[in-house]
């Protein structure tokens, strides 16, 4: 049976007609708007942190925080180049404070994920708490929380921004303030959010009516002895090793109700069996050195770097050593919408 319709001077002259009254043809475009299978200009990369890093101080030296408001580099896919996004929902950048530097402080209606990469001792305030940072911390900015960078160390601190910046970009549903001062007041004692949610308790009277997790930092501390405690079981899956996702303790959902946060563990030696899914993937490896092929593509990856899986494309990863990686996607949106679709190849 012929496919689509074919063109004749009368279909044409049909289409210009409705064209001058913002009107197309569902035929025309059917194939385009309703794929058999995801077609993302995404694509599989690599950004080698050792890269990122010269760039990051080289811009240290000509513009500051105060001035840029945030100094930061986008990753930005090379298929979705001037777009500001590293997958088609999700934003990605590398931020540095430089010592006695402070980041405005200012909000937005995005959702941020921040994972530290390198340095000790600076610190974000969210919403009157100051969150002390160390390397492989997870820590979150809920969407229209007031938030703040300071770095009091002596080194430069660098790490991962992730956002949901497309999405809501998409939605029209962005918006952004900015305190007088650049740095809000320190209302709440520090470790407070974590101390009341962060093991296990919640305040008995808790009115929480935000879809976001109440816990401000994920102390890497505390996620490392978790893996190490599961591994223990050898309750190894075959696609992804052993993996957790950062969850809200008020419901057991993410963290961030748009993005998810994973965290995941590849003994030595340990390759994955093939597995795709339709939330592209952005990950950063913690410790350890390994590889990964994404499509037909084979990234060499050590700690800090940052690769990404682009939707529904096949990937494995290989460990030579153990290895530890962060990830996030836009997973809680698929599974919320009914969307997700994984295939777990020949596991």
């Amino acid at each position: 049976m012929e496919q689509g319709v074919r063109n004749t001077p009368e279909r044409t002259a049909f289409y210009a007609k409705i064209d001058r009254d913002n009107l197309s043809a569902l035929w025309n475009v059917m194939d385009a708007l309703i794929t058999p299978e995801p077609r993302s200009a995404c694509r599989p990369a690599l950004w080698p942190f050792d890269t990122i890093r010269s760039y990051m101080l080289e811009a240290g030296g000509l513009v500051t925080a105060k001035e840029a408001e945030r100094r930061v580099l986008i990753l930005e896919n090379p298929g979705l180049r001037g777009q500001s996004k590293i997958t088609t929902s999700l934003y990605a950048g590398v931020q540095l404070v430089m010592p006695g530097e402070v980041a405005p402080s200012h909000r937005h209606s995005q959702s941020a994920l921040r994972f530290v990469l390198e340095g000790s001792g600076a610190h974000t305030a969210v919403e009157g708490e100051r969150i002390l940072m160390q390397p492989g911390d997870f820590v979150i900015t809920p969407s229209n929380a007031w938030h703040d960078h300071g770095n009091a160390s002596s080194e430069p601190m660098f790490w991962l921004d992730g956002l949901d910046i497309p999405v809501v970009q998409f939605l029209d549903a962005s918006f952004v303030e900015r305190l007088a001062e650049d740095e809000q007041p320190l209302t709440v004692p520090d470790k407070d959010s974590f101390a009341r949610y962060g093991h296990n308790l919640l305040p008995v009277d808790l009115k929480h009516s935000t879809k976001t997790s109440p816990i401000l930092i994920y102390p890497y501390d505390h996620t490392r002895e978790a893996l190490e405690q599961m591994q223990r079981r050898n309750a190894w899956d075959p696609c992804h090793g052993l993996r957790m996702k950062y969850t809200n303790p008020v419901n057991g959902d993410y963290a961030l109700p748009t993005i998810g946060a994973f965290i995941q563990l590849l003994p030595k030696g340990f390759s994955t069996s093939r597995y795709r899914s339709t939330d592209a993937t952005v990950f950063v490896p913690v410790e350890g050195r390994g590889r990964s092929r994404i499509g037909d593509a084979l990234f060499e990856w050590g700690p800090k770097d940052v690769f990404v899986v682009p939707s529904w494309c096949w990937a494995t990863h290989e460990a030579d050593e153990e290895a530890v990686l962060f990830s996030y996607s836009d997973r809680p949106i698929h599974e919320k919408l009914d969307l997700l679709r994984e295939d777990r190849g020949n596991a």
